[in-house]
């Protein structure tokens, strides 16, 4: 039985419980003590008085210290790390191993950064009267962060919200999601390990229920939140005066420029199709072709397609496992027979067996299909021709969402001025838009959510500017 965990200790015996299941296979892997009200209240008063009489005092070097630490010991205990993931998540194990990696290397980032929290001074005489005066500014923690985070990167996107804000002198309420708590259970053991005091990260287990009771709590500081519109939406109408970061959907088009490389691109975008069977939010989901090139590319990217190995994620060649549980594979099987319904064609997959969705590249496809208009999260692409720029450009904007894209192209010229056109919170150039590195910013335009996380960035948006200025001996005088 896995439980909550507050002020270091754990709190397993709730009569209020849920299985993990496994994925791929049905089978309980684990059993949680869901957290009770009483525990909630414990956790937010611990989380606040922590912050207060710990992490106030507590200097850089050591949150640097120990998030090194915990980064160190992840290290060690890769395998097992992604073995868990795989077993509660249904990611392929080679993908899992890839996700532990990026962990280690975000725990890395966020131990620099707790070094680098800079100030600045103003120049004070740039005002008039301002003469012999100074200003300084200063970044000091928010207080309590509470961090609520999916399940399709329990591991990583977890990290992309804890780390910085350890980094930044705030302590964490992690709400993880109810599918994937295993893993974020033995985050939390190992941070208490790396030497971080008890009570500055505090793990919660439960419903939505609980990130709702955090979002209304006069107590935390900041919510940091991973998921959908609708709860997104929901956590900032109630958020009141809260920093929040919110990372909701994406619908990402890819555009294919008839200048392309055409089996580079078709190489890249059968992995940013289908990776972790689409459950990524910048999984390339509508990909526009050059009509020059279209058949071309259509040709390569099904006979590609054809070739990954769908199955058992513990395999180490496995491509493609299962979705999240058998709802959501039977809603992306729907949403492709609605297509089908209205016209559109399936080239290859489409399959159901259980929680395994085959991966399915769609065309023919109309612009008010769920495929295209919402956000599939789902191992489904459409393949759409375009004409011109122009087109391609509005194609790919006619969506609520805004998150990240890609563009496939030689000529710099159109690159550049194609990604400025794009309503994007990132654009990539001659790489798929399921491409992300752990240090640049990341947050989307639009309905895709609001703040932006990447380490350095989100240590920033986790602090508080605070101005100090001193009237000097002879201030004001000339």
């Amino acid at each position: 039985m896995f439980g909550s965990i507050i002020n270091g200790k754990e709190y397993n015996d709730s009569k209020n419980t849920k299985d993990v299941l496994n994925p791929y296979t049905g089978e309980k892997e684990a059993e949680i003590a869901l957290a009770s009200k009483e525990e909630f209240e414990q956790a937010v008063t611990n989380s606040f008085d922590t912050f207060h009489n710990t992490m106030k005092e507590m200097s850089a070097h050591e949150r640097s210290d120990i998030l090194r630490k915990t980064a160190d010991l992840m290290e060690e205990r890769t395998d097992e790390f992604a073995e868990t993931i795989t077993k509660e998540a249904g990611k392929p194990i080679a993908f899992s191993q890839g996700e532990v990696q990026r962990a280690i290397q975000v725990l890395r980032f966020a131990s620099e950064e707790a070094k680098h929290i800079s100030g600045e001074v103003v120049p004070m005489d740039a005002a008039i009267d301002g003469d012999g005066r100074l200003g300084l500014v200063k970044h000091i923690p928010l207080g309590v962060v509470a961090a609520i985070t999916p399940f399709n990167f329990p591991l990583n996107l977890s990290l992309h919200k804890i780390a910085p804000a350890i980094a930044a002198g705030n302590t964490v309420i992690f709400k993880p999601a109810e599918k994937t708590p295993v893993s974020a259970y033995k985050l939390v053991q190992l941070f208490q390990e790396a030497g971080l005091p008890d009570g500055v990260l505090n793990l919660l287990m439960g419903t939505g229920d609980i990130g709702e009771a955090l979002v209304n709590s006069d107590q935390v500081h900041k919510i940091s939140f991973t998921g959908s519109l609708p709860v997104g939406r929901s956590i900032r109408e109630s958020a009141g005066f809260k920093k929040v970061t919110l990372e909701l959907g994406s619908n990402s088009p890819n555009i294919i420029f008839d200048d392309a490389n055409i089996s580079e691109a078709v190489d890249l975008l059968v992995k940013g199709s289908f990776a972790f069977s689409g459950q990524v939010c910048i999984s390339a989901q509508r990909i526009y072709v050059q009509k020059s090139v279209y058949d071309q590319f259509l040709e390569q990217f099904i006979a590609k397609t054809k070739n990954l190995k769908v199955g058992n994620p513990a395999e180490k060649d496995t491509d493609i496992g299962p979705m999240i549980d058998e709802k959501e594979a039977e809603r992306a099987k729907q949403w492709i027979d609605d297509a089908v319904e209205n016209g559109a064609k399936v080239e290859v997959g489409g399959n159901r067996e259980g929680t395994v969705l085959r991966p399915a590249i769609m065309t023919n496809v109309k612009r008010n299909m769920k495929i295209i208009a919402e956000e599939v999260f789902a191992p489904i692409v459409s393949v759409i021709p375009f004409d011109s720029e122009e087109d391609a450009i509005a194609y790919s904007n006619d969506s609520i969402y805004g998150l990240q894209a890609g563009v496939f192209t030689k000529g710099l010229d159109r690159a550049l001025r194609v990604a400025d056109k794009l309503e994007m919170g990132g654009v990539w150039i001659n790489e798929i838009s399921t491409y992300r590195q752990d240090n640049h910013p990341y947050g989307g335009v639009k309905q895709s959510g609001v703040g932006k996380e990447g380490v350095k960035y989100a240590v920033q948006d986790m602090t508080e500017t605070k101005f100090i200025g001193f009237k000097l001996k002879d201030a004001g005088k000339k």
